[in-house]
């Protein structure tokens, strides 16, 4: 009889223990695999959305943390105090262009999505957008809205429909061309249309700053802070910040993930010292027959590789499915939202690495078991009952 062949007879021997022994490592591989699809790419997320805000300096109010700054590159509410005459005398300052924000929220079908009040044609200049349908903004205090592509797509919203703002119905005129970043699902408004929905008049939330030149970034960062009492960030600062919060999350994430493989390898190694224990006689006849100590440790060693393999290969299945299916579903604030946007690709070599890192564990789980079958002597083996 082949190795395969032995093997499969004695992992089907006992299908009971069999089904639930791979049930543990489907189930541990299925939570490793969501855990890391949702937390995957964070890094190459968040420096995406921060070279789509496309500013040197951030201008946030006094004393705002590394959270808000967070929720600048997420789309979230923020706090709105930031003065008209604090913004003008910013723009004041020679040699950099400033353009201000005003981040809020609001729902459609009961779904939360991000509002950003804007000057529309200074912004569309610094973001350099495209229209791909109806018109854009005519005016700095043009009534409507311009919807981001995805967000659009998501709600079947084309020009001419019609969105609830705050109570108020407010007609789309447009849709930006997909920018590949947080725009893509954000809806826009004039400044002064937004600031009077959420009674916010005279009131900004962040101010984004391009410099003239790169190499006087702290001197330009000097001139604000002399300008107005507010906390001035660069871009660097701020992705630094963001990435030190949102890796936290995804230590967390891949800690639990841990915890679900280590549980699913203890449960391979009682499978495996199971077997060593049930099957001494027919390893003696084995040993008797002209087996040698090295065939029976790799058949072990085989057998608990197999168990590995198989829960991957399902619990990487299982994994990418749930991700998908529990995105939608995640509680939106500054954090998950970069979890959110970095789940909607799968990556094959995570899958491929799942697999393999789910095979090696296991096997490295069933050594001992194995080890210890090789040991007996063929005496011992064949006079156990």
């Amino acid at each position: 009889m082949t190795s395969g062949k032995l093997v499969f007879k004695n992992i089907t021997r006992r299908r009971g223990r069999f089904v639930f022994t791979l049930l543990g490592i489907v189930i541990g591989m299925t939570c490793f695999v969501t855990f890391m699809a949702l937390g995957g790419s964070l890094k190459s997320q968040i420096e995406r959305e921060s070279a789509a805000l496309g500013a040197n300096l951030i201008v946030t109010p006094k004393g705002s943390c590394a959270y808000e700054q967070v929720s600048i590159l997420t789309g979230e509410q923020l706090p709105t105090t930031i003065t008209t005459d604090e913004v003008g005398a910013i723009r004041s300052i020679e040699g950099m262009k400033a353009i201000p924000y005003l981040a809020e929220r609001s729902a459609i079908d009961n779904r939360p999505v991000s509002v950003l009040g804007i000057l529309p044609a200074e912004t569309m200049t610094f973001k350099n957008w495209d229209v791909s349908a109806g018109r854009y903004f005519v005016s700095e205090d043009a009534e409507g809205t311009v919807l981001g592509s995805v967000l659009a797509g998501q709600f079947g919203l084309e020009p001419g429909a019609e969105v609830r703002i705050r109570g108020t119905m407010v007609p789309v005129i447009g849709v930006l061309a997909e920018t590949g970043g947080k725009d893509d699902l954000t809806v826009f408004l004039s400044m002064p249309v937004a600031q009077k929905l959420y009674e916010q008049e005279g009131l900004v939330s962040y101010v984004a700053v391009r410099v003239d030149r790169l190499d006087e970034v702290d001197l330009y960062a000097m001139k604000i802070e002399e300008k107005v009492s507010l906390g001035v960030v660069s871009d660097k600062q701020m992705l630094s910040a963001v990435l030190s919060i949102v890796g936290t999350v995804n230590i967390t994430l891949q800690l639990i993930a841990a915890v679900s493989i280590l549980a699913a390898a203890f449960g391979i190694v009682n499978t495996m010292m199971t077997a060593t224990y049930e099957r001494k006689r027919e390893i003696g006849i084995l040993l008797a027959m002209g087996a040698n100590r090295a065939r029976i440790f790799h058949l072990f060693l085989l057998e608990s590789g197999i168990y590995g393999f198989l829960g991957g290969l399902a619990g990487a299945v299982l994994g990418v499915g749930a991700s998908v299916l529990a995105a939608p579903y995640i509680s939106q604030n500054a954090v998950t939202s970069f979890i959110k946007g970095s789940q909607t690709s799968v990556d094959p070599l995570m899958v491929i690495g799942a697999v393999l890192f789910s095979t090696l564990i296991a096997m490295a789980a069933g050594l001992y078991p194995a080890w210890k079958a090789a040991k007996l002597s063929p005496v011992e083996a064949i006079s156990y009952e």
